[in-house]
This record gives structure tokens, sequence and C-alpha cells, in this order.
């Protein structure tokens, strides 16, 4: 039984490693993409579409459980997979409206495959196993910002525009990895006897049972939906909650920036050559290992106690700064919303490759600093509401990320660089403020105890 589950495990890895390799890299060049096409015959924005998509997925987090709870993780998943290769086949042959529409399902196949995944993964872990589990399940998740974006880089290295051809390829070969993923799932295997037919034994009616407890688990299902739409809202009054709240909404606007806005701004620099469209790619792998780098180790430092949250929280806060700073100096201010494919509009600063990586990585880093400690600060304070309380971290993350992608393609960068500094800088100051009142609560408990 243990060697099955770990085997789910890794598998469940490997399926997210794939289906990420062909989103996360997707997500990164899609609106590069977009703009090489004929306007005559395709109207969409990549921007909007990104939007559509976390705008959707946070309102689709509410009824997910439901549906993940009626037709179990594994068939939820690999639906939800499927869901996801089309959004990728869409590029193949872009069509404005085909375009959209995907973008609202995969956004409706993220809440899914996210809420399916927690509950497998804790279905074949055990108390000694889930960090083990979780660990593996992460490593694995994040090599998918590594694989893809190499392959971009590989293949627009040196070339200015993007071609019919060129894009034919790499979202084939995209599709490709996420088939792949998606097939992974019908791999996974059992571990413990499915409730249904646990209750058809008893019954002794297998039709008939299997009718009883279909419709069972939907009521129930219901009603734990409307059990935790309640919680939510109690917790959103909560103190601890509207101080964490403004981390979040920039922990949103943040995600958007590196992971689609960013990327953007490097392929439509004029100055950085036939360089420009490769630059892409190795950016996306860069955040990559930044991300890796900072959750390996800030997660080791704090489960060392060698370091409070809030000293991460300020070294995010700080890498992410100077990132922003560097960005503005050395990439042109037009360069989200120019319609052509680069603009010519020169920075304060002659742009450096060397620069614009070295910001990548701190994206990334800074990232990974803000996210981890978010993550420990709310298993703390609602250790025994965990799930409604990442449920809003989740919401409020993508509302902001969507509301980002929306205006990502409409405002200067400047003005863009900017709202971040104000959001981050408050959010790491409430942040600070619910930790203080976090640690005066539990100094109150211990002396009244």
């Amino acid at each position: 039984m243990a060697d099955w589950r770990t085997f789910n495990v890794v598998v469940l890895g490997v399926g997210f490693l794939f289906i990420f390799t062909a989103f996360t890299t997707c997500g990164n060049i899609e609106q590069t993409v977009v703009k090489s096409l004929p306007n005559d015959t395709f109207t969409g924005s990549g921007y909007h579409s990104l939007g559509i998509i976390y705008g959707v997925f946070s309102f689709s987090n509410l009824v997910a459980p439901a549906v993940v709870a009626m037709l179990g993780p594994k068939a939820t998943m690999f639906v939800s997979g499927l869901l996801y290769s089309g959004y990728i086949a869409v590029f193949y042959e872009p069509s404005t409206w085909s375009f959209y529409l995907t973008s609202v399902l995969i956004g409706v196949a993220a809440a899914m495959l996210w809420t399916a995944q927690g509950q497998f993964l804790v279905e074949n872990s055990e108390a000694s196993t889930i960090n083990r589990n979780t660990g593996m399940f992460w490593a694995l998740l994040q090599c998918s910002m590594l694989f893809g974006n190499l392959y971009v880089y590989l293949e627009w290295n040196g070339k200015r525009e993007i071609s019919d051809g060129s894009r034919k390829i790499i979202f084939l070969s995209l599709l490709v990895a996420s088939v792949v993923g998606t097939l992974c799932f019908l791999a996974l295997r059992r571990t413990h006897l499915p409730e249904e037919e646990m209750l058809s034994e008893e019954e002794g009616q297998s039709l008939l049972s299997s009718r009883v407890v279909y419709q069972h688990r939907a009521d129930t299902a219901l009603q734990d939906v409307k059990a935790d739409f309640k919680t939510m809202l109690q917790l959103l009054k909560t103190r601890d909650m509207l101080l964490l709240s403004p981390c979040m909404a920039y922990s949103g606007l943040e995600l958007s920036f590196y992971s689609g806005i960013y990327g953007t701004c490097l392929g439509a620099t004029e100055q950085f050559g036939e360089t420009a469209k490769g630059l892409i790619g190795i950016s996306g792998i860069v955040v990559g290992v930044g991300e890796i780098i900072g959750g390996g180790l800030f997660g080791l430092v704090c489960k060392n106690n060698r370091f409070r949250r809030t000293s991460v929280v300020f070294l995010g806060m700080v890498v992410h700064f100077v990132a922003f700073y560097l960005i503005f100096l050395n990439i042109p201010d037009d360069a989200p919303v120019v319609f052509s494919s680069t603009t010519s509009k020169s920075p304060f600063l002659t742009p450096s490759v060397s620069i614009a990586l070295l910001c990548s990585f701190l994206l990334g880093l800074g990232d990974s600093c803000f996210n981890t400690q978010l993550y420990s600060i709310l298993g703390c304070i609602h250790a025994e509401q965990s799930t409604p309380a990442f449920a809003i971290f989740k919401f409020i993350q993508s509302v902001f990320a969507a509301l980002a992608f929306f205006y990502g393609g409409a405002m200067l960068l400047t003005w863009q660089l900017l709202i971040m500094v104000v959001l981050g800088f408050s959010g790491t100051l409430s942040f600070f403020v619910a930790e203080r009142m976090h640690d005066a609560d539990d100094a109150y408990t211990e002396a009244v105890e």
C-alpha cells in the first residue's frame, strides 16, 4: 500500500510537470505570439486571455470542491488536463472566439485541477509522509518552468519575428507535453476502497446503490460547499485575514508581472536585437531558478527557526524593489503596450541582457519569499480552518492577477511598477502587523495558561 502511494505521488508530480511545462511556457510567450499574428484574422489579446483565466479561476474555486466530491480526484484531473490541452491546441490555428472560450474553460479547469490535486495528495499521504510527498510534488512542479522555456530559447534565439511555422512547431510540442501529462493521470492507482463500493456491498444492489451513493455524495458536497462558503465569509472579517489581504493582493500583481508581462517586455525591446525573442525563454528559466532556490532556502531556514517570517517577507520586498528599479532603467516604458512586435524607444540605460536576467532571478526569488511565508502564517494562524483560509488566499491572489493582466496591455511600464511598489510596501507592512499581533496573542495565551 505504501509503495503504491509513493508511486501515485510521483506520477501525480510527473503529470503536473508535463501539463505546466506546456501552460507556464504558453503564458510566458502568448502575448508575443499574439502580436505576431495578422490583425485582420485575429483580434485577441494574450493579456486579456490570462486575465480571464485567473478571474474565472478565482470564482470557480467556490464550486470546485463539489465537482471533485462527485467525480473523484482522478477523473477530475483527467478532464481538467484535457481542457488545458485544448487551450494549448488553439494556438496552432488561432481564432478569436476559440481563444477566449478556452480561456474561460481553462479557468474552470484550473480550480478543479488544484482542488483535486490537494485531495489526492492527502489521500496518498500519512502524517509521517506528508512533508516528503509535498516536497516531491512541488520539486517536480517547479521544474516545469525550466524545460519549456529552454525549448523556446533554442527555437527562437536569433529570430526577430515569429513565423507561422515556428509558432506551430512550438505549440505542437507543448500540446504533446500537455497530453502526456494528462494521460499520466490514468496511471494513478486506487489505494483504498471507494465509498460507493463499500456501500454497494452493504446494499447488495450495485446499480441502485451507486445511484443512491452518487446522489448522497452530491447532496453532501453541496452542503460542504455552503459550509465552506460561510466559513470563508467569517474568516474574511477577521483581523488577521484583513491585515494579510494586501500582501495576498500584491502576490497576485507580481505573479502576473513575472509570468506574462515581463517576458513580453523583453521580447518587445528592439535594442536586444536578435536575442530578444529567445530571451523570453531564458528569462522564464531564470525566474524558475529563483523560485526553486527561494522555496528550498526559505522553507529550510524558517523550519529551523533561524529567521522570522517577517525577515523573509522584508527580504522579498527589498529584492522586488531592486528588480523593479532595474527594470525601470533597463526596459522601454512602452514595452508592455506596444502594438507591433518591438519598440525602438530607449530606456534610461542601454538595455542589458545581464541586468534583464538578474531581474528575472530577483522576481522569482522575491515571489518565493512572499508565497512561502503567506502559506506559513496562514497555516499557523488558521490551523483548524486551513482549507477555507487557503481558498481565500487563492481567491484574492487570482482576482488581482486577473486585474493586472487586464491593465497590463494598456498601462505604461512605469505605472505598473509604481502600483506594485505601493501595494508591495503596504502588503509587507500589514504582514508585519499581523505577525506581531499573532505573537502577542500567543504570549497572552501562554500567560493565561
